[in-house]
C-alpha cells in the first residue's frame, strides 16, 4: 500500500513540475556526490526544481500524462541511465552552466571509464629508485636523476573510453593525479514541447540570422531556376519581369510616362551627354568669372602704378 502512495506522490510531483516549467533538462549524475547535488540545489534555488527517480517509474509517469499532453513522448527517449530532471523557467543558457559548474576533482578507480585522456606529465617524482621497475611495466619512460625517479617524456596512460587498470590506478594514486572531474551533465534539453542537444544553447542570434539569410537565398535561386514562386522569389520576379517589359517597349512602339525619358536618352544620346559638359562648363564659368574679374582689376592696378609707361611701350613695338 505504501509503495502505492510513494509511486501516486512521485507521479503527482512530476506532473505539477511539468505543468509548472516550461523548460526540462535531462541531467546525468554518474559519480555525483550527495555533498554536490546538495549544492547544486542550493545554487537553482529560485530559478529551478532538480528531481531525480528510478527510470521505470519515471517513463511510467511520463506514458501516463501522454494523453493529455502528448508532447511529453519527446522526454521518454532520454530516460536510460543515471538520470534526472532540473525543470526551469529562468535563461536556458544561465542555468546550465550553473548546472555544470559544480565539478569536483576525484581520483582514478580502478575499473572507471576515462571521460578525458589521462597524461603523466614528464618530471621528478620524488620516488626512490626501488620502484623503477613498476613505471617500467607500464612502460612509462624514467631515469634516475639526484637518486629519485624522473619521468622524461609525457605520456598518456588512459585513452578516454577505456577502463582504468588496477596498476594505471595505483600509479596515479601514487603521483597524487586526480585526473577526473566529476559532476552533473545536461544530456538534452526540453523546452515548449521540443527536445534539442545542449550544444544549441551556444548559437548565437547573428549565426542563426546569418543562416536564415543564406536559406532565403537558396529558396530564391531555386525557385527562379525552376520558375515556381515562393515568398523570397517573387520580388526578384518582379524585378526581372520588369525589365522584360522595359526591353520589348525600348524595341517596340509601346510606352508609358514613366520610360518616356528612358526611351528618349537611348534616341538622342548626343543631347543628354552635352548636357552634361555643358552644366560642368557653366559651374566652371561661373567659378572663373570672379577670376577674369581678380585678374582685371591687377592689370589695372599695374597699369596705374607705371603712370602709362606701359601703353607707350607697346605703341613704339607697333610702329
Amino acid at each position: 500500500m505504501g509503495g502505492n502512495k510513494n509511486k501516486s506522490d512521485y507521479f503527482d510531483k512530476l506532473k505539477g513540475l511539468l505543468e509548472s516549467y516550461k523548460s526540462v533538462f535531462v541531467v546525468t549524475v554518474d559519480n555525483v556526490s550527495s555533498q554536490q547535488m546538495h549544492e547544486i540545489r542550493h545554487a537553482l534555488r529560485g530559478e529551478g526544481v532538480v528531481l531525480m527517480g528510478k527510470n521505470t517509474m519515471v517513463r511510467r509517469a511520463l506514458r501516463t500524462f501522454l494523453v493529455d499532453t502528448p508532447e511529453y513522448e519527446r522526454l521518454l527517449p532520454y530516460v536510460r541511465g543515471n538520470i534526472g530532471f532540473v525543470f526551469t523557467n529562468a535563461d536556458l543558457k544561465s542555468v546550465r552552466d550553473k548546472i555544470l559548474a559544480n565539478r569536483v576533482a576525484a581520483p582514478a578507480r580502478a575499473g572507471a571509464v576515462a571521460p578525458v585522456d589521462v597524461w603523466i606529465p614528464a618530471g621528478n617524482t620524488g620516488m626512490e629508485p626501488g620502484k623503477t621497475s613498476f613505471f617500467q611495466a607500464l612502460g612509462v619512460p624514467t631515469k634516475i636523476a639526484r637518486g629519485t625517479i624522473e619521468i622524461t617524456t609525457d605520456l598518456k596512460l588512459v585513452e578516454a573510453g577505456n577502463k582504468v587498470g588496477p596498476s594505471e590506478a595505483t600509479l596515479l594514486n601514487m603521483l597524487n593525479i586526480s585526473p577526473f572531474t566529476y559532476g552533473m551533465g545536461v544530456t538534452q534539453v526540453y523546452d515548449d514541447g521540443q527536445a534539442f542537444p545542449p550544444e544549441l544553447l551556444d548559437i548565437e542570434e547573428s549565426q542563426l540570422l546569418k543562416s536564415l539569410t543564406q536559406a532565403i537565398t537558396t529558396i530564391a535561386t531555386i525557385s527562379l531556376a525552376i520558375n515556381f514562386p515562393t515568398m523570397p522569389s517573387v520580388m526578384h520576379s518582379v524585378v526581372n519581369s520588369y525589365k522584360n517589359v522595359l526591353s520589348v517597349a525600348i524595341e517596340t512602339e509601346y510606352s508609358w510616362p514613366e520610360i518616356e525619358e528612358l526611351k528618349d536618352r537611348i534616341a538622342n544620346p548626343d543631347a543628354y551627354a552635352a548636357a552634361a559638359p555643358a552644366a560642368a562648363a557653366g559651374g566652371a564659368a561661373d567659378s572663373a568669372a570672379p577670376a577674369a574679374e581678380e585678374k582685371k582689376e591687377e592689370e589695372e592696378e599695374e597699369e596705374d602704378e607705371d603712370m602709362g609707361f606701359g601703353l607707350l611701350y607697346r605703341l613704339n613695338d607697333v610702329t
